[in-house]
């Protein structure tokens, strides 16, 4: 499978890279077959927006754990950056990169954070070898916002690197109002979700990025694009010269506003599901697949149930687990003819990758690495709390019968198996 099309071949692997894609009529010799017969053969997935807590407190997921949840449904490539332990200055990414060694099951890279006081710090950090850079527009999950006028400065500086940012746009003027009235009027209920993170604050977030990036020239995404709307404005600033790019979440093509009000902290996500529609869902999957979205990620964020049930809905935490599920519900999407598994390999494979330069990721090509996901088409099954890898233990989509199911993950050509040590490698970013 590529974004391209669909071809029954043979791929042939040698020390890690695909050495070879050929006619599956006329075989060559080979030292080990692995036979795919009546199955996909897709890349392995690239998810640029993962949190798995470490260092820090990892009591909501650590680095084994979550790339163990990764590598069972074919995610092979991960862009980590974790709110808890954020890095700030190129200490700390040395400490962090020294502190994982041996403990990832799959492939990784590093985002930093930006800091409105440590703006001085971001092309040392580039140096370094982060990959991007997360940018906040309002202050949430204990990370300072960026307001527009410091955001051109950090866009500038981003620019002159040629260095990629993932900015969260929500406006914090906007949401600190919508917080301060909803606490005064004594609101513990889950509906103060969709009304502090509103629609409103988004798109006005989204629509300074835009144009601070059309300014700077920055190559800018939009983090978990909620609704049909963010992504219009997107399409609107983009013909309009600006280079931002959208990405999304499952999150926002499957789960309703309407769900935060039974489910109240296992909803807790921002921005908050949009879709109150069948009108709203179609025209986000329309944009998925009109590849008005550039791409897609699981901005997996666990925690466990009983940490989403401490304190009111104000104090929970916020996130959702995501790498459990994300290429079982696309590959059912495609399945069933609500996208492509063409679509799916372009926006969670090959796009994520050309847009962080992620070398030798994200495609079944001669010179690519051999990171290969196996999906049989054939088998149903039923997406469960117990099945969840992630030290989460749950889902949002648990209930949810899906068909297609991942067999076999091969990283750089070898297959992941239960039991078996991690020997996921650090991807050094493009400044290096």
């Amino acid at each position: 499978m590529t974004a391209a099309g669909r071809n029954r071949a043979d791929v042939y692997v040698q020390d890690g890279l695909i050495a070879a894609i050929l006619d599956s009529d006329s075989p060559e010799p080979a030292d080990e077959v692995l036979d795919a017969d009546g199955r996909f053969v897709l890349p392995g997935m690239v998810d640029t927006h993962v949190h798995l807590m470490e260092p820090g407190d990892s009591t909501r997921e650590d680095f084994p754990t979550g790339t163990r949840a990764a590598a069972a449904q074919g995610v092979t490539t991960i862009v980590e950056h974790t709110h808890g332990w954020p890095l700030t200055d190129a200490g700390r990414f040395e400490e962090k990169r020294n502190h994982l060694c041996d403990r990832s099951y799959v492939d990784y890279a590093f985002a930093a954070h930006v800091f409105p006081e440590h703006v001085g710090e971001i092309r040392g950090l580039w140096g370094a070898g982060v990959t991007f850079y997360k940018i906040f527009t309002c202050a949430t999950h204990g990370i300072p916002a960026v307001t527009p006028e410091k955001l051109l400065e950090v866009f500038q500086e981003l620019a002159s690197l040629d260095a990629a940012c993932l900015v969260h746009c929500e406006d914090d003027v906007m949401t600190a109002r919508n917080e301060r009235r909803l606490k005064a009027e004594g609101r513990i209920d889950p509906g103060v979700i969709p009304e502090w993170r509103s629609r409103e604050a988004e798109l006005v977030a989204v629509g300074s990025a835009a144009l601070l990036a059309k300014v700077t020239g920055v190559r800018a995404t939009v983090a978990h694009a909620s609704s049909a709307d963010v992504v219009d404005l997107i399409q609107r600033e983009r013909a309009a010269g600006s280079p931002i790019v959208a990405e999304t979440c499952p999150q926002y093509l499957y789960l309703h506003e309407s769900e935060i009000h039974d489910h109240g902290p296992f909803r807790k996500f921002t921005p908050p599901a949009r879709i109150r529609s069948t009108d709203d869902q179609d025209r986000m999957w329309k944009a998925f697949n009109d590849g008005a979205i550039s791409h897609l990620s699981t901005d997996h964020a666990p925690s466990t149930a009983a940490q989403k049930r401490e304190g009111t809905i104000w104090e929970c935490h916020f996130g959702l687990p995501g790498l459990d599920t994300t290429v079982p519900l696309m590959v059912d999407a495609a399945l069933n003819g609500r996208t492509s598994l063409e679509r799916l390999v372009e926006a969670y494979a090959q796009r994520p990758a050309e847009q962080y330069r992620l070398r030798g990721k994200g495609r079944v090509e001669v010179g690519y690495d051999a990171d290969l996901v196996i999906v049989d088409p054939q088998a149903t099954w039923q997406i469960t709390d117990e099945a969840v890898v992630s030290r989460a233990g749950w889902t949002p989509y648990a209930g949810r019968d899906v068909r297609g199911r991942v067999e076999t993950v091969l990283l750089r050509g070898q297959p992941i198996e239960d039991g078996a040590p991690p020997r996921g490698r650090f991807i050094p970013g493009p400044g290096s």
